[in-house]
């Protein structure tokens, strides 16, 4: 009994993270990105994280750009973005480099 409660309880955390990690492809590309008035940084060093639209499950939405610390002196932010693909368009996360 215990075997089979503890495989249960292992496939499902198994299937849980495979579809966190799931990509949704979309097959309508976004927009033209929005020309945002960069305003001063609040620090000194902070980085500027451009915006982007995110696709909502029905739409694309704007997601305005935002200052912030980088994790580790010196380190740049890396802007997400639309890969386009066979199935359709992809979000690439941003990161820090």
């Amino acid at each position: 009994m215990n075997k089979t409660l503890l495989a249960a309880v292992g496939g499902i955390l198994l299937s849980a993270s495979a579809a966190a990690g799931a990509q949704v492809a979309i097959r309508i590309g976004p927009p033209p990105p929005v020309v945002e008035r960069r305003p001063p940084p609040p620090h000194v060093g902070w980085a500027w994280q451009p915006g982007y639209h995110r696709w909502d499950g029905n739409r694309y939405v704007w997601t305005a750009g935002t200052w912030a610390e980088p994790p580790r002196h010196g380190g740049r932010w890396v802007p997400g973005h639309y890969r386009h693909t066979r199935e359709g368009y992809i979000w690439v996360e941003g990161h820090w480099r």
